[in-house]
């Protein structure tokens, strides 16, 4: 057996670097040790991680009912924000059923239905923009994403309830944006409810709020139901189990987070990468726009969807610096020969979706955007996770693929944008990857052929 390459360095100072400089962290770690090695964060414990897809195929294809578990508590850092009854906190059974019920919300017809919603949002949040005023790209895709997940899934209008749930969780966002503030997350002896004065008592009182609201959004859904409304929210109303049991108020409330905070804060962010990459490189904008005006599939979603060199600027975009660094964990019920090395049971590994995606050889020249290379090669699903795989592949990847092309296509073909500011580079925000600064960019034109709002699902 071979030996497993591990960090020297102490638990404390890697969780430190780990937080403060994570893109840092992992390309140091590969240039030293290779693409399977194991860490220890202080407060997290031991973890392996791997890059290299035969590993990614074996831990990911054999986590239900295989030689793996994908063990839902161990992602409890997230539990103040999503709340212990997330499918992303559950186990075994538990996660089995939640996912069952929530899936069909974000797949096939009722994906499609929300192409209006998405094209809609995105018109208003960049009517809201001057031409020629300096603006963050990324605070207008939370607008469009706010939007969409607030209408399409909680099945809210302009009011007063949608105006505060979107201040409260864009609050909530913001106090956890950077590195520094990123460490609530991670340690928990900052958690410390001293008051409003205190970052942690104030993040408590906004998610105090916050659930004040969604109960009683779901309260009032419980009283009066239609049958006729098509949102999220409604469905998971309407499921019940192979037991016919429902889920309950606690369990609604967190799901609607999650889906909010990881739904909206991760399309938003992969948005204002593709903004980003896009308008850095005008051979890249100009193939994109002639695409979509040769196209010319105003109305017909599911043809913008489905071209091809659209598709490969969004798959570079999630491919370079993926919002989500790592999959969730998994850990073998029994020792595993793993690629050579000899783990017990209970080791916790992770797959590296960051150094995958960088690996020269699936990969030549990685630090390039290059939507190209997804034209000439087709990678497979252990090549190119930028959602995952597995059990506990994102369930809203579907949405999010069709709002990044809907959004970035209506957003092309409606508005010209210079970019402003310094090279942006990644930084941590919360636990996912986003662009420092959020991308400044300027409105410098507004196309002749505005994008038509009535599209048909």
């Amino acid at each position: 057996m071979k030996t497993l390459p591990r960090s020297q360095t102490p638990a404390f100072v890697q969780i430190l670097n780990w937080i403060a400089d994570p893109v840092g962290f992992l390309d140091r770690h590969a240039r030293e040790y290779g693409p399977t090695f194991q860490v220890q964060l202080s407060g997290l414990g031991e973890i392996v991680m791997t890059a290299e897809p035969p590993l990614l195929r074996e831990m990911l294809t054999q986590d239900e009912g295989g030689r793996y578990e994908a063990p839902g508590e161990v992602n409890g850092i997230l539990a103040p924000i999503l709340g212990e009854r997330s499918t992303i906190l559950l186990g075994g059974a538990k996660h089995r059923r939640h996912r069952k019920l929530i899936m069909p919300a974000f797949h096939g017809e009722r994906v499609r239905a929300y192409s209006e919603t998405i094209v809609a949002a995105t018109q208003r949040a960049f009517d809201r923009v001057a031409d020629g005023q300096v603006f963050v790209v990324r605070e207008a895709m939370q607008e469009i994403t706010m939007d969409v997940i607030l209408t399409a899934v909680f099945g809210l209008s302009q009011g007063a309830r949608y105006d505060r749930i979107k201040s409260l969780v864009t609050a909530m966002l913001d106090m956890l944006a950077s590195p520094l503030a990123s460490s609530l997350i991670f340690f928990p002896a900052l958690q410390q409810d001293w008051g409003s004065w205190s970052p942690w008592g104030r993040f408590l009182q906004r998610r105090r709020e916050l659930d004040a609201l969604l109960f009683a959004e779901i309260a009032e859904r419980r009283a009066n139901p239609d049958p006729t409304r098509s949102d999220v929210l409604n469905m998971l109303l309407e499921m019940r189990d192979e037991n016919g049991a429902a889920l309950t108020d606690e369990e609604l409330r967190d799901e609607l987070m999650t889906i909010v905070f990881a739904g909206h804060e991760t399309t938003a962010t992969a948005l204002a990468w593709a903004v980003y990459w896009v308008h850095r490189d005008r051979e890249v904008l100009g193939r994109l726009t002639d695409e979509l005006v040769a196209a010319d599939l105003d109305g017909d979603p599911v043809g913008t969807f489905r071209l091809p060199y659209l598709t490969a600027v969004c798959n570079e975009t999630l491919r370079l610096y993926p919002v989500a660094m790592l999959t969730f964990p998994r850990w073998p019920i029994g020792p595993v020969d793993f690629g050579g090395y000899a783990l017990p049971a209970g080791t916790l590994i992770m797959g590296n979706i960051y150094l995958l995606h960088q690996d020269p050889e699936l990969y030549p020249d990685p630090k390039t955007f290059r939507p190209e290379r997804f034209l000439e090669r087709k990678y497979s699903q252990f090549e190119f996770m930028p959602f995952g795989a597995g059990s506990r592949r994102c369930v809203g990847m579907a949405l999010a693929q069709f709002e990044l092309k809907l959004v970035l296509a209506a957003l092309l073909k409606s508005r010209a944008l210079e970019l402003t500011g310094p090279e942006v580079v990644p930084q941590r925000r919360g636990v996912t990857l986003g662009p420092k600064g959020g991308v400044q960019a300027i409105v410098t034109k507004r196309c002749s052929a505005a994008v038509e709002v009535a599209v048909t699902a």
